[in-house]
């Protein structure tokens, strides 16, 4: 029976942005005045991994063409390309987009059950926005994208249900049907995420976008840039579509690592094609590693280190003698080209941080979306640029411990336990911090230091405010303890 074609994203409106509301993805690259992806993190990661895999499979350029290409031609390209391929952009059909109709038997999970900060069963609800809800057509598009490579890891998916024949990669060491590994883009705790940000979305895509000899340079995608899934979508866990999604770009982009068909009022769930992790040397380039130590090591997204204070490592790059141990490839390659051709960009990063217990992952406690943007002038990144704001976050990380250590010792003086004051104080200092922080990216330009003395008092007062703010001067024991532990920051001023 031939099932009616419904909800086309071509022209559907669907996906989030700043200031609009709901658009299709025809006019994502057709109306250049749009500014932003909207949504949290993890829908705006999930979300520009979609739309460069749609601009790379119109128009993968070389780096000559790259600039020639410019924002405009790669949103022409882009719109061509989704005009030539619509019916492969149906939500409902016979061949629903990302979705597999052979997963059917996979028993139904609600909406809500995989969505990222939705609770069910047993799961604590933290906010109002965690309670299980319906789902419109427009939300369902954006969940299947983001469970791509989002999906947590856990007993939600229906591992029962295999594909591909002999597959052992569902099933434990018992022979029984094994929790779902976490998709690829999120992790074990939630990776950080990283990308160019434009004056206006095309340009932000046009700048993350890799040319050629990028993809030729990116030795771990042996199968280079790869094929869009919604042209060759895989027909099992191990068949030679799901091996090509595994080694290609695009399968990084939109690696099918959970296998979905929409149903009423819920959706058929099952793992999809398990990709390689950075452990095995293989990563989406939005993703920071080091691979410099005995063991690799990336950086997660962390609800008590907002992004911004990641900015070194993420930049390690701009040191000539490559001091940095993190890289980040979508930063490296497109900061790199991005400076000779604009005078100003952004940074955009961001996250999710989750828990994770006997296989299962959830949020819990303190997990949250993690999210910072910042523009950088193209004219004067450079060495000396990145020298001064390495010293000046190594300079407020000595601030922050030095405030940690005076509020401690000021309860101390009183006999009294000053953990969770010290943690409140160095939260609060670096909240005050953040909104400074684009000042000081500007400052380390100027070369006569008069800025960053500026913001170095400015700094210095946030300390004694999340010092006064959690060390009380109320009574007479306590005014001691606070005049003789309060901070000196002479050698920092001076």
């Amino acid at each position: 029976m031939s099932l009616p074609n419904r909800f086309n994203l071509v022209d559907e409106p669907w996906i989030p942005i700043v200031g609009k509301g709901m658009v299709s993805l025809a006019a994502i690259f057709s109306d250049h005045s749009l500014s932003a992806l909207g949504g949290n993190p993890v829908q705006k990661i999930a979300l520009t991994k979609l739309l460069l895999a749609i601009a790379q499979s119109a128009y993968t350029p070389t780096d000559d063409d790259w600039k020639k290409l410019g924002a405009s031609g790669m949103a022409k390209k882009s719109l061509d390309y989704l005009t030539v391929k619509k019916d492969l952009f149906w939500l409902y059909g016979e061949r629903p987009f990302l979705q597999m109709p052979a997963i059917v038997k996979a028993k139904k999970q609600s909406y809500g059950a995989v969505q990222l900060y939705i609770a069910t069963g047993n799961t604590t609800v933290l906010t109002q926005g965690q309670v299980k809800n319906t789902f419109n057509d427009a939300e369902k598009a954006s969940l299947v994208v983001q469970l791509m490579g989002f999906g947590l890891g856990g007993k939600k998916t229906d591992n029962s249900v295999v594909l591909s024949k002999g597959y052992q990669g569902k099933s434990n060491n018992k022979g029984k049907p094994s929790t779902g590994k976490f998709g690829p883009s999120i992790g074990f705790m939630g990776f950080l995420h990283s990308f160019l940000q434009g004056k206006y979305l095309i340009e932000t895509l046009w700048l993350n976008l890799f040319t050629e000899e990028n993809l030729e340079g990116l030795k771990y995608f042996s199968d280079g840039l790869g094929k869009a899934p919604w042209e060759r979508m895989p027909q099992g866990e191990d068949c030679p579509t799901a091996k090509s999604l595994q080694s290609s770009y695009i399968g990084r982009l939109v690696p099918i690592s959970r296998f979905v068909l929409l149903a009423d009022n819920g959706l058929h769930y099952s793992e999809g094609v398990v990709h390689p992790g950075y452990a095995e040397g293989l990563v989406d380039p939005s993703i920071a590693v080091n691979y410099l130590r005995a063991k690799a090591k990336v950086i997660w997204a962390d609800t008590e280190k907002r992004p911004w204070r990641q900015l070194p490592a993420l930049l390690s790059f701009l040191e000539s003698e490559n001091k940095g141990t993190f890289d980040c490839l979508q930063l490296r390659i497109g900061v790199q080209r991005a400076k000779k051709h604009l005078s100003v960009f952004g940074i955009w990063s961001g996250g999710l941080r989750v828990s994770s217990n006997a296989g299962e992952q959830y949020m819990s406690g303190s997990d949250d979306f993690v999210q910072s943007e910042l523009y950088l002038d193209a004219s004067s990144l450079g060495e000396i640029w990145f020298s001064k704001l390495k010293q000046e976050m190594n300079e407020l990380e000595n601030l922050s411990k030095i405030m940690w250590s005076a509020t401690m010792t000021f309860f101390k003086a009183q006999n009294r336990e000053g953990k969770d004051q010290a943690a409140q104080a160095g939260n609060l200092f670096w909240q005050l911090c953040e909104r400074k922080f684009q000042a000081l990216v500007d400052a380390c330009n100027d070369n006569s230091g008069e800025e960053l003395k500026k913001l170095r008092r400015a700094f210095a007062g946030f300390v004694h405010k999340a010092y006064n703010t959690y060390c009380p001067k109320d009574s007479a024991r306590q005014i001691d303890a606070w005049a003789a532990n309060r901070p000196d920051l002479s050698r920092y001023l001076n």
